[in-house]
């Protein structure tokens, strides 16, 4: 990329040509975090504590000390965070190259589907229809699935347990085979708690988009917001976790430069 293409760029962003849209969840101790089962170890909510607010343990500044799971939040799944990514090579978050965090967006809008059937599931078919109006989804780039999940008001609304466990939106184990390796995408995002389906412990194999893309070295993204307000293609998602040492996930402020 020219130094000239650069400056047009920061020109753009200044002028607002170009749009920064934040598609991160505020975090804090209401913020919805995954359930399973009790026989696991459960992953903490955010909390936060003072360490000094101009005060006599530190009378000019204000810090807080924070305590979360790597996976709160609107958050990176990196490909050691599953058992089928645990020996790639370049698995953790301080291992990943940062050229791999900002690609091309492809926006696919199942925000109907989604409304109608809490259990919805991205199929090939679903895909390959989207690429007839909007072109080919090219190598390297996030495949963002829009729900307006988001949307939803309140941790139950969000998550939607039932007695036979969580239903939300995400993946055939098709679609993820499909865009993992006929597509060759960096990773996908959701707009859901997971990047999974709810009932994606029943599908085979289970929990498809953690198993396959993972294991194949991509990446996720869970809890994004805003993708209403992206198009379908054209924007470009910048997703950089925080760089933790083995690190298997992290919450991070999601970026989209939209044109």
């Amino acid at each position: 990329m020219s130094t000239s293409l650069l400056t047009q760029l920061a020109d753009a962003l200044r002028s607002g040509a170009v749009k920064v849209v934040d598609l991160t969840q505020p975090l804090g101790p209401d913020t919805p975090v995954i359930d399973l089962p009790p026989i696991f170890a459960a992953s903490p909510g955010f909390s936060s504590e003072v360490i000094s607010r101009y005060d006599d343990k530190g009378p000019a500044w204000y810090w807080n000390t924070i305590r979360l799971g790597e996976h709160t939040g609107t958050h990176f799944d990196a490909p050691v965070h599953w058992i089928t990514g645990a020996q790639l090579p370049d698995n953790t978050l301080d291992k990943i190259p940062a050229r791999k965090l900002v690609g091309p967006a492809c926006v696919i809008d199942c925000s109907r589907e989604a409304a109608a059937d809490n259990d919805f599931l991205l199929t090939p078919e679903f895909v390959l229809a989207w690429e007839e109006q909007h072109g080919k989804i090219p190598p390297g780039a996030w495949v963002l699935m829009r729900t307006d999940w988001s949307k939803r008001q309140g941790r139950d609304a969000f998550l939607n347990m039932r007695e036979d466990g969580s239903h939300t939106p995400g993946f055939t184990p098709d679609c993820v085979r499909f865009l993992a390796f006929e597509r060759d995408v960096l990773g996908v995002g959701v707009e859901c708690v997971g990047t999974d389906a709810g009932q994606a412990a029943t599908f085979d194999p289970p929990f498809p988009a953690h198993n396959i893309m993972q294991g194949s070295g991509r990446f996720g993204l869970a809890s994004l917001a805003n993708l209403d307000q992206l198009p379908p293609t054209g924007a470009i998602v910048i997703a950089a976790p925080l760089k933790i040492v083995d690190g298997s996930g992290s919450p991070l402020r999601v970026l989209a430069l939209v044109g």
